[in-house]
């Protein structure tokens, strides 16, 4: 049996899902929330907090500090418990309830930022913020995950080659683009090992990873306001943006399925269905990389009064549900809890952008010292905050292409 000593010691690699009989295609979900901080940012987080201790960036009464909009910083807190370092997670108002909890839990100090940056949104206000800590006190250390190499080498020495001895004949490999860490590690593992695998990306609708408007995403996880600096689109055969209610109505038939997962694994469920559906895919091997479980999304995407005060009340549809169940309306007296109010967060009730593919899927068919920056990069230097989000998340946008 196995016994274990530290958290980190324990992550399930080899757990598949078979999706053909919900979307209706040969599909296998690679499920990576089975470890004890619940999530595939386990992997990453380790990755860079072990290389940071190695250049001797991060060492004993060093304070870790990260931008995370919840899974990356729920890791990150298992790990500082672990290690006895202290950490401070800066999020938004779109981080989970209970992702704040779980951090809180395990001793993080949790930042809330509730006003997004004039020019890169949210994200641009976190990072801000992390900026000013490290700025005003050298024992606080970034790693930095949306610019750290060690972000993607994570899943080139774990995530990929764990596919490929199970599918040695894989044809595609359907992969969800935040930092791109998973994404850029899963994809140079394959280029690199010459395998003829097809990648394909998978963002959400508003984000501008690969070029796209930004808009509104009120789910966390996936998609980003800076294009991020580990992305190499020369890696990426095809992109997919799906959108958000194509992501909650993939959540909700999984989950009549008794497959409880979370928002970005909808968002990779329901991409891949629409690639799948559009493009000859009998007797292809294909396999979806699934990030974290769905029990951090009770009090939102499976949440009948935030789905209809955030999507309206038909967006999970007869199809999805069936007859039996309750109609949203009828929940609008059920207390959220001390989930993020609506209003109020610059968010607004702005209707979606449309996505490149339209409502298919399952639903349907460094400033002031040398810590800050990537561990061991070296500093980010002053100016505008555009100008060094540019540098540290991801320089100038490309192209976008959805196939």
């Amino acid at each position: 049996m196995p016994v274990i000593s530290a958290p980190v010691d324990f992550n399930e690699e080899e757990l598949y899902v078979d999706l053909q009989s919900i979307v209706g295609h040969s599909l296998f979900l690679k499920c990576e929330g089975f470890n004890f901080a619940g999530s595939i940012k386990l992997k990453a987080a380790l990755s860079m907090v072990e290389a940071a201790e190695w250049a001797g960036d991060l060492r004993p009464g060093s304070v870790l500090v990260e931008s995370s909009s919840g899974n990356l910083g729920v890791a990150l807190s298992l790990i500082a418990a672990s290690k006895g370092y202290d950490f401070v997670c800066v999020t938004d108002a779109r981080c989970n309830l209970s992702a704040r909890r779980i951090m809180e839990a395990l001793g993080c100090r949790v930042h809330v930022i509730d006003e997004p940056a004039s020019s890169n949104g949210l994200l641009g206000a976190r990072i801000a913020y992390v900026r000013a800590l490290c700025a005003a006190d050298d024992r606080y250390v970034w790693l930095n995950q949306y610019a750290n190499a060690d972000n993607w080498k994570a899943h080139f020495r774990t995530t990929g080659p764990a596919i490929a001895r199970q599918f040695p004949g894989l044809d595609v490999l359907f992969v969800g683009a935040g930092t791109t860490g998973t994404l850029m590690g899963c994809a140079r593992y394959f280029r690199e090992s010459q395998r003829k695998v097809r990648v394909v990306a998978v963002d959400s609708v508003g984000s501008v990873t690969f070029g796209g408007e930004p808009g509104r995403r009120m789910i966390p996880g996936l998609g980003t306001s800076v294009r991020p600096a580990l992305l190499n689109e020369s890696y990426v055969d095809d992109v997919v943006l799906v959108e958000e209610p194509d992501t909650v109505r993939a959540c909700h038939r999984l989950a009549r399925r008794g497959f409880l997962f979370g928002g970005s694994t909808g968002t990779v469920v329901s991409g891949a269905a629409s690639w799948l559906d559009q493009h000859d895919a009998h007797g292809l091997t294909a396999v979806a990389i699934s990030p974290d479980l769905g029990e951090r999304y009770l009090e939102t995407l499976y949440h009948p009064q935030w789905l209809h005060e955030v999507y309206g009340a038909d967006v999970l549809g007869a199809d999805v549900l069936g007859a039996d169940v309750v109609d949203a309306k009828a929940m609008e007296s059920e207390p959220l809890g001390s989930q993020p109010p609506l209003a109020g967060n610059g968010l607004g009730p702005e209707p979606l952008h449309t996505a490149a593919l339209g409502t298919g899927g399952v639903g349907g068919a460094a400033a002031g010292n040398a810590r800050l920056g990537t561990a061991g990069s070296g500093l980010v230097g002053d100016g505008a905050l555009a100008a060094d989000l540019a540098g540290d998340l991801g320089g100038d946008r490309c192209e976008f292409r959805a196939h």
